[in-house]
């Protein structure tokens, strides 16, 4: 796997090259219309699941400032808000049909001003350096144009300390028929399987530490952890 670095291109040959693609858009990838917003409340139902089970590698009590990106129909960042109430939670996704989603089933949380939505891409994330104490993203990063230049988007937005968790419930080599299946058919449909160790490269690559992957293989779940590092010195 090549991933652009800051000195050069670093390479690791076991594992094949994630570069920009042109994603097709779909109502998975960015929903749209009425059948977007059905794709959405579908997408709230069969995702929760594997959120819970993502979710618990990793602690929510202390952190403070958390960020859903890919928010889709919003269920992620209410979990968020539930399971640690004194925390600020934002959601940022580049489809305004999710944005609506989620900003519709999160209102009482928005105006208490518990939660904020935002439109943006992964690619050019609108916020400042260091934000974030934890990010998430749940069933988004296979859809993303530029997986290391993204993350490192991503990065850029986690504050020194904080950590980052990638969820899915389809990832390659897993083997379970849906994981099997797409990962069949996803030069056609654009979606990125990735391998267990290829989620670990993809993160360590840009700078995250500590990178744990736990898979389900029988269910196809992943869940990739990664913390940033603080600075030599730093305050606790």
């Amino acid at each position: 796997m090549k991933f652009p670095g800051r000195f050069g291109v670093h390479s690791l040959k076991r594992t094949p090259t994630v570069a920009p693609r042109n994603v097709p858009v779909t109502q998975c990838s960015k929903p749209s219309g009425w059948l977007g917003r059905f794709s959405l409340w579908r997408m709230n139902k069969s995702h929760s699941g594997v959120t819970n089970w993502g979710l618990s590698h990793v602690s929510l009590q202390n952190h403070h400032t958390i960020l859903d990106i890919g928010c889709g129909g919003g269920r992620t960042i209410a979990k968020l808000a539930a399971s640690s109430p004194q925390s600020k939670v934002f959601g940022v996704d580049y489809s305004e049909a999710s944005v609506a989603a989620s900003t519709k089933m999160n209102s009482d949380l928005i105006d208490s001003g518990r939660v904020e939505i935002r439109h943006g891409s992964v690619s050019q994330l609108p916020f400042p350096n260091d934000m974030f104490d934890l990010v998430t993203a749940v069933e988004t990063h296979f859809w993303w144009p530029d997986p290391p230049n993204d993350m490192r988007e991503v990065f850029r937005v986690t504050r020194p300390g904080g950590t980052l968790v990638l969820i899915a419930e389809v990832y390659k080599g897993a083997s379970n028929p849906v994981s099997q299946l797409l990962e069949k058919h996803a030069d056609r449909t654009g979606l990125l399987m990735l391998s267990p160790d290829e989620h670990r490269d993809l993160l360590a690559q840009v700078g995250y530490s500590a990178v744990q992957v736990h898979t389900d293989p029988n269910k196809g779940w992943i869940c990739a952890v990664g913390s940033k590092l603080k600075a030599p010195g730093a305050a606790l």
